[in-house]
C-alpha cells in the first residue's frame, strides 16, 4: 500500500522496466507526475485507471473488461475509449455507458429478456433499431389484444350458447309434450358437440395470438416527494480546499446551491469531489474555507461506496426508517428480482445494492438530495429511469456522475473542481 504508482505496476504488471511503466503512465491514464501518488491514498477512480493501466501493458491478445468506466471520470472515459478505438487486440466488454460506447464499440451484444441480439453498430445505432423495433410490437400487441378480446368474448358466447343446447334436451319436460326423445338427444348431442368444437378452436386461436404478444422492455415511471425550503438558497461554500496534510487535494471552490438546481459537480479521479460532499453532509473532512448549510435542511445521500450493505434486505427499511412497502415497490421498479427479496445484501451484486441505495434515497422527501456516482454498476433502463423521474419531479439535487449522457439532460449547472492553483469553472446548463 506504500508503493507509488509506478512501483507498483512494477511490481505487479508484465513490464519491469520503470522508466517504460512511467512513460506509458505519462502519456495514458496518469499524465503529469500523477505517477509518485502512493497507492494507499487514491480515490475509487484512481483505483480503477491503476486496474487499466496495468491490463494495458499486458500482453494479452483479448481484453476483457467488466464495466471499466465506473468510478472513472470523463477524461479517463475519452482515453480509455480511445485506447480500446485504436487498438489492435480485440476486447469484450460490459458497460452501460451511452455515450463511451458510442466512441469504442462496433458490435453491441444485447441480452434481452427474448434471447441474445447482436448487431453491428454502435450504442445509438442498436438503440434506435431496438426503439424502432419496440414501437412496431408496441402496435401489434395492441392488434393482437385487440383480437384476443373478440375471440374472448366469441367464446363466452359459444360457451353460452353450449349450455342453451344442453338445456334442450330437458325442455320439455315443462312443455306438457310428448316429444321423441331419441330425435332430441340426437339432436341436442350434434349441436353440442358442433358448439365445443367451436369454443375449442376460438380456446387455440386465444392461444396462439398470445403467444405472439412481443416482449417489449419497459421500464416503469418511479415517483418522487421532494420537500419544499422556506429559502430559496440551501448551500453556500466559500474558498472550500480539502486537505488531508499533504497540501490541498484541489484548488479553492467557491459555489451557492439554490432550491430547484441539479448541480453537478466535476472534477478528475481524485480531485476531492467525494470529500466536498461528505464535508457538505456535516462529516469531519479536514478543509480550509467556510462552507455554509440552512438551518433545518433535510437531505437524502446516495453513497458512492456499496460494500457496507450487510444483512438481510427485509430488515433494511426499519434500520434506516422507511416504508417497507414503499422501498419493495421502488426495488420492483427498477427490475429487481423478487427472489432476492428473502436474500442476504452481501450476496448481492453491485448492481443490486446500488439499486437498494437508490431506492431508500426515494423513500425519503428530503429538501436536498446528495449522490455520489448514483449510477455506478447501474443497468441502462434504470439509468433512463432516473433521468425521467429526475426531469418529472425536479427535485434540488447535488451530484457526482460521470455518465456524460444523465448529466447532459440532467444536470441544469455544472461545478469543476480546480486542480491546484487553478480556478474553478461554473457553467449553466439551462
Amino acid at each position: 500500500n506504500d508503493l507509488t504508482i509506478t512501483d507498483w505496476l512494477t511490481q505487479y504488471s508484465e513490464i519491469k522496466d520503470a522508466t517504460y511503466v512511467r512513460g506509458f503512465l505519462g502519456r495514458m491514464l496518469f499524465p503529469g507526475e500523477d505517477g509518485i501518488k502512493r497507492v494507499r491514498v487514491l480515490s475509487g477512480g484512481e483505483k480503477v485507471r491503476c486496474m487499466l493501466s496495468k491490463l494495458m501493458i499486458s500482453g494479452a491478445n483479448v481484453l476483457i473488461l467488466d464495466e471499466p468506466t465506473d468510478h472513472l471520470d470523463e477524461e479517463g472515459r475519452e482515453l480509455l475509449a480511445q485506447y480500446l478505438s485504436h487498438s489492435r487486440r480485440g476486447f469484450l466488454l460490459v458497460s452501460h455507458d451511452r455515450a463511451f460506447l458510442d466512441r469504442c464499440v462496433d458490435h453491441v451484444l444485447a441480452l434481452n429478456r427474448t434471447g441474445p441480439e447482436l448487431v453491428k453498430g454502435n450504442f445509438s445505432v442498436w438503440y434506435q433499431e431496438k426503439q424502432d423495433r419496440d414501437r412496431r410490437g408496441q402496435a401489434q400487441n395492441q392488434q393482437l389484444k385487440g383480437e384476443i378480446r373478440r375471440l374472448e368474448q366469441a367464446a363466452r358466447r359459444t360457451s353460452a350458447w353450449s349450455d342453451q343446447v344442453e338445456k334442450t334436451k330437458y325442455a320439455s319436460k315443462n312443455s306438457g309434450l310428448r316429444p321423441d326423445r331419441g330425435y332430441v338427444g340426437h339432436k341436442s348431442a350434434k349441436m353440442m358437440k358442433r358448439a365445443k368444437s367451436l369454443e375449442s378452436r376460438q380456446e387455440s386461436a386465444i392461444q396462439e395470438k398470445a403467444a405472439l404478444l412481443h416482449d417489449v422492455e419497459r421500464a416503469e415511471p418511479l415517483k418522487l416527494a421532494p420537500r419544499a425550503f422556506h429559502s430559496a438558497r440551501l448551500l453556500e461554500l466559500d474558498r472550500v480546499s480539502i486537505d488531508y496534510g499533504d497540501g490541498p487535494v484541489c484548488g479553492e471552490v467557491s459555489f451557492s446551491l439554490s432550491q430547484g438546481e441539479r448541480l453537478c459537480l466535476e472534477g478528475r479521479n481524485g480531485s476531492g469531489k467525494t470529500s466536498l460532499l461528505r464535508l457538505i453532509l456535516g462529516e469531519e473532512v479536514p478543509h480550509t474555507g467556510t462552507v455554509r448549510r440552512a438551518s433545518g435542511l433535510e437531505i437524502s445521500y446516495v453513497s458512492q461506496e456499496v460494500d457496507h450493505l450487510q444483512g438481510a434486505l427485509r430488515d433494511f427499511p426499519a434500520e434506516e426508517g422507511i416504508d417497507a412497502t414503499q422501498f419493495m415497490t421502488i426495488l420492483r421498479k427498477l427490475d429487481f428480482p423478487r427472489a432476492a427479496f428473502e436474500g442476504e445484501m452481501g450476496a448481492y451484486s453491485a448492481g443490486q445494492k446500488k439499486k437498494v441505495l437508490l431506492a431508500a434515497s426515494l423513500c425519503r422527501s428530503a429538501h436536498l438530495y446528495v449522490w455520489d456516482e448514483p449510477l455506478n454498476f447501474v443497468d441502462l433502463f434504470s439509468r433512463i429511469q432516473m433521468e425521467e423521474l429526475l426531469l418529472e419531479y425536479r427535485p434540488t439535487l447535488l451530484f457526482v456522475e460521470h455518465d456524460e449522457a444523465f448529466r447532459e439532460r440532467v444536470a441544469t449547472r455544472r461545478v469543476s473542481l480546480p486542480e491546484r492553483g487553478l480556478e474553478k469553472t461554473d457553467k449553466d446548463m439551462r
